[in-house]
């Protein structure tokens, strides 16, 4: 019980005591060391999803309750929502400015390719809304942000540091030509293969360690941007069965989306990764943490 005077803990600290008090009830019964400390990832990794996680329910919920009669469109309130979501995350100190920052060029960044990806027919967006550009509604850049924020949150809350990392330049390099790629595909060859080839030479070598409990743990980053981008996937899909948007193959019934979107998602990892990259050094201390 919090004393009198004492003064409150911004929530992300009280959720690292909680976190603690988990840790010490389990050192003394006999749950493994193995299940506390998977109970652990799982933990955070949902903490770390919060943003994500808060914008799937609401693409969710709203498709399966929003009525037909109201004054108000669905994709316009999902734009407020999001927008009051951003605003709690910061209230609450779970993100920092510097994080919020970066965050904002991943939707910049996200709305120009939309702007470009439907204008081209790749993927459509069939309610009505006020607050859009052409034919993109602004929480679609949301749904970009809402990477950014798990990979800013993630790196912070399991304390990652890197081996083998290659030099930035490289890494900039590379997240560029990938973006451009996203583009020029319309017109010239695509060179993803080449993107995933260049990407395995240059993070072949690297592993990312991070601390789900108390022992640090490691993997290949090129299998951390696959995991990443395979629930990406599955929230792709949650997404387009809400009808925040629909591809194509979509117009006449949801269907699974194509796992060949896998590799986009992937390539997409990379300038995210990147991006966030500009917060934190590669041996993984944090440039700027959230007020404690």
């Amino acid at each position: 019980m919090r004393a009198a005077g004492e003064p409150r803990l911004p929530l992300e600290a009280r959720g690292r005591r909680l976190l603690a008090a988990l840790q010490r009830q389990a050192d003394r019964t006999r749950v493994g060391g193995w299940t506390f400390e998977f109970l652990m990832f799982g933990l955070k990794q949902a903490w770390a999803c919060l943003f994500g996680g808060a914008m799937l329910a609401l693409l969710v919920g709203t498709h399966l309750l929003w009525p037909d009669e109201s004054p108000v469109a669905r994709y316009d309130f999902l734009v407020i929502g999001a927008l009051v979501i951003q605003a709690a995350m910061l209230a609450l100190r779970l993100e920092s400015w510097e994080e919020a920052r970066v965050i904002l060029v991943f939707h910049v960044v996200g709305t120009i390719m939309e702007l470009f990806k439907t204008a081209a027919g790749s993927w459509i967006y069939p309610e009505p809304s006020l607050l859009r550009i052409g034919e993109v509604p602004l929480f679609s850049g949301f749904m970009y942000a809402a990477v950014g924020s798990y990979l800013a949150r993630v790196w912070r809350i399991f304390d990652f540091r890197f081996t083998g990392y290659p030099p930035a330049w490289t890494t900039w390099l590379l997240a560029a030509a990938v973006y451009v790629n996203f583009f020029a595909h319309h017109w010239l060859p695509d060179v993803r293969l080449g993107l995933f080839a260049v990407t395995a030479v240059l993070f072949w070598r690297c592993r990312v360690h991070f601390t789900p409990d108390r022992k640090e743990r490691w993997m290949p980053l090129l299998l951390g941007f696959g995991l990443v981008a395979l629930f990406i996937w599955f929230a792709e899909n949650l997404g387009t069965f809400a009808r925040a948007w629909i591809y194509p193959s979509q117009e006449h019934g949801w269907a699974p989306v194509s796992l060949a979107k896998l590799g986009s998602w992937y390539l997409l990892m990379i300038i995210s990764f990147v991006l966030v990259a500009t917060l934190h050094r590669p041996d993984g201390k944090a440039a700027a943490q959230p007020s404690q």
